[in-house]
């Protein structure tokens, strides 16, 4: 997939997934990589679009990455024009790029894009 898909380090040392919103209320998430988080297991400060609804927390043993004291983690997140927030706007039957079913988000796994996180069926192409 994307280049997300090929940091697997995000996912090595993950240890739990922390929702702070409902994921029923979500048929996908934006799932991204932070790579300078200063903790393991505190919530990933978010400064990007739209608000973060979950986090990935990290194994107390878990190294570092490129940066002494700075950790790899997963963030999830949505924007003010996400199906969630406006059902009929622009991703009523499409999604983005970066989007995944919340359920199929597990530690150590990535969240895969599903006919309900699409909006409608996926091609076979």
């Amino acid at each position: 997939m994307g280049p997300l898909h090929q940091n697997t380090s995000a996912l090595e040392y993950e240890d739990g997934i922390v929702w702070t919103e409902d994921i029923e209320r979500f048929d996908y998430v934006r799932q991204s990589v932070e790579l300078s988080v200063s903790t393991r297991r505190r919530p990933v400060p978010w400064h990007g679009t739209g608000r973060r609804v979950g986090y990935a927390v990290l194994r107390a043993d878990a190294p570092s990455g490129d940066v002494p004291g700075q950790f790899i983690r997963r963030v999830f997140w949505v924007k003010d024009h996400d199906r969630s927030e406006q059902p009929g706007g622009t991703y009523q039957q499409s999604a983005p790029s970066e989007a995944v079913d919340p359920r199929t988000v597990a530690p150590g796994e990535w969240g895969e894009l599903t006919e309900r996180a699409w909006g409608a069926p996926l091609s076979e192409t």
